[in-house]
């Protein structure tokens, strides 16, 4: 039996459901979560995340004010984790919750709002389209397609994303559009020692990507460009793409890129101490938003990143804070490239712009406060 357990008076609970969570991992999805979750707690929200694992641990386990609870996962289809004791476990967290909050796309989400039929007000981060193979997506869609009717609020993390998705287009509902942020936490200014370590390793004025390694990610694009221009590279991150881009880098004898692996949050603000730019080349819509240019902003870098029509150009806005060029087009990113390099000034002035917009839409402590108003209105 799970209870719910407060070391406060409570005001309200929400129950977050998500197919990964901390510890397993710590993805996009999984920061905003934690965003959202963290920021609520001085209002006294209690919040529960139920997630699943390959290897749940015993009992909840306390983050930042809140807990995560962790159910096993029986098996995969398509990379879509499942769970047969998660069913029970989401029917009983439900009913003891005031709002629960999906995070969408995840089919074994649909199936388990159905199942349970739990009747409490919902709410659905629309984080992206389903976009994977196409029969499965195209069986997927009936079933995505009634699980968004039946719930209480949709949220778009940005007006592009919302424009954009033919399934949100499609919706008989007003769509709300809340962005996405990252907690303060991850984006603390780095002790002198990291800071120095950093530069010793890497040097400064550098062009900087920070993120998961995958195809949609575009970096054989940044490469190219960097081949073609000179300037100095930073890759940071991990992923099944990283074997491929290494033999791009060795095959071009491009020595002006580093790639670094994966590196913690205090090395990461550190890296986006010392870099020039940060340069975001995804090419296609499973590049959603972005949360790395959100980061980037945070620290008063300008941009540069594609035109997808998705949250990249809502949180990069093209001449202001940075500038945006066509996706998979190396030329166009060089010559970016080459003029945040030659324009110290503008550079400055596109950062300085970017700083400002992350205050006014991307600060954590306003969305969570968002998100919480929204709440308040179906409670």
């Amino acid at each position: 039996m799970y209870n719910w357990v407060g070391e406060r008076s409570e005001t309200m609970k929400v129950l977050h459901f998500f197919k990964t969570f901390w510890p397993d991992s710590v993805g996009g999805i999984e920061r905003v979560i934690d965003t959202i979750a963290t920021g609520q707690v001085p209002h006294g929200v209690e919040t529960t995340v139920l997630t699943l694992s390959a290897e749940p641990q015993p009992g909840p386990l306390k983050r930042h004010g809140y807990r995560v609870v962790q159910a096993r996962k029986s098996f995969e289809i398509a990379s879509t984790g499942m769970s047969m004791q998660a069913i029970g476990m989401f029917r009983e967290f439900a009913r003891e919750a005031d709002i629960v909050h999906y995070h969408f796309p995840w089919p074994f989400m649909d199936i388990a709002h159905f199942l349970t039929r739990h009747g409490k007000p919902t709410v659905v981060t629309y984080h992206a389209d389903a976009i994977g193979r196409p029969l499965l997506a195209h069986v997927y869609s009936g079933i995505a397609k009634r699980f968004l009717d039946s719930v209480d609020r949709v949220v778009a993390t940005s007006p592009q994303y919302a424009a954009s998705s033919p399934v949100l287009r499609s919706l008989e509902k007003q769509i709300e559009v809340i962005p996405l942020a990252t907690g303060p936490e991850s984006l603390a200014e780095p002790q002198k020692s990291v800071l120095d370590r950093m530069r010793a390793k890497v040097g400064e004025g550098f062009f900087l990507f920070i993120g998961v390694l995958r195809p949609y990610k575009g970096l054989e694009t940044l490469l190219s460009a960097a081949k073609a221009t000179g300037h100095k590279v930073v890759i940071a991150g991990e992923g099944r793409e990283r074997g491929k881009l290494e033999s791009v880098i060795r095959r071009g004898n491009i020595s002006n890129v580093t790639m670094l692996g994966h590196v913690s949050d205090e090395e990461k603000t550190a890296l986006l101490t010392l870099c020039k730019a940060f340069a975001f080349p995804s090419n296609n819509r499973a590049e959603a938003f972005g949360i790395s240019l959100v980061e980037a902003a945070c620290f008063g870098k300008p941009m540069i990143s594609c035109d997808l029509s998705t949250g990249t150009s809502y949180v990069n806005i093209d001449g202001v804070t940075g500038i945006v060029v066509p996706p998979s087009d190396s030329a166009a990113f060089g010559h970016a490239m080459n003029l945040i390099a030659s324009d110290p000034v503008m550079a400055n002035r596109m950062g300085m712009a970017a700083r400002q917009r992350y205050e006014r839409h991307f600060n954590a402590t306003i969305i969570a406060e968002r998100y919480l108003e929204l709440y308040r209105s179906l409670v």
